[in-house]
């Protein structure tokens, strides 16, 4: 995932589609422009490309059968190790416990059937990207831009909603190509004691730590403005 921003000075408005590239602060695009508010970063998704290995333990008890056959001088019985995942919870991580994932879309009111918080446990740094599939939040791209551009997220903004923009004209999101300027998914993260800032990478390539926070937050006539 890519990370879109603006200047609201340049007017200038866009998105790298290679995910390995850093962006600076804020997260300017390279080739497209995008009549973004100035306020917020529009968020971009790239496909998850690992599985974190969170947690790994021991079979003791193959372990322990091994041992006796060799002490025994018969054939030694297999081992084995599995690697456990420790499913996501409703909640946030304290201190260190894990990665903690906010999708907050309080700016559509009523239509907000998304908003919710997860613990993703994990001992390791992982990536946005894992982080999302881990706690099971599926996100939507656009039929231009595939899955570099987050679009939905859980199903939401719904494709029958309107949207109304302060000149009050109205827009339904088909999720065809680059969403409003007005109304879009933002991604901000927060280090652990940290402040919160707009994401500098996409989420294939944002790196977690444990006690950090991940927060995509959809953004309505520049409100809110940040988490």
């Amino acid at each position: 995932m890519s990370v879109y921003a603006s200047d609201p000075g340049a007017g200038i408005h866009s998105f790298s589609s290679n995910s390995s590239e850093t962006l600076t602060r804020p997260a300017y695009a390279r080739g497209l422009r995008h009549p973004a508010a100035a306020r917020g970063a529009l968020a971009y998704a790239d496909p998850v490309t690992s599985v974190p290995r969170l947690l790994s333990v021991t079979a003791a008890a193959l372990l322990v059968a091994a041992l006796a056959g060799c002490a025994d001088g018969g054939t030694a019985a297999p081992t084995a190790s599995a690697d456990i995942v420790i499913p996501a919870f409703a909640g946030t991580c304290e201190d260190s416990e894990g990665v903690t994932v906010i999708v907050d879309a309080a700016a559509l009111g009523d239509a907000d059937e998304a908003s919710a918080t997860w613990c993703v446990p994990t001992e390791e740094t992982i990536v946005g990207s894992d982080a999302l599939d881990l706690a099971r939040i599926p996100v939507e791209g656009t039929d231009e831009y595939g899955d570099q551009v987050v679009c939905r997220v859980d199903g939401v903004p719904a494709a029958d909603l309107v949207l109304t923009a302060e000149d009050g004209s109205d827009y339904r999101e088909e999720c065809a190509s680059m969403p409003a300027a007005f109304a879009y998914w933002a991604l901000w993260v927060k280090p652990a004691g940290g402040e919160w800032d707009y994401a500098q990478e996409g989420l294939s390539t944002l790196a977690l730590e444990p006690g950090d926070t991940l927060e995509l937050l959809f953004t309505l006539n520049g409100e809110p403005a940040s988490p």
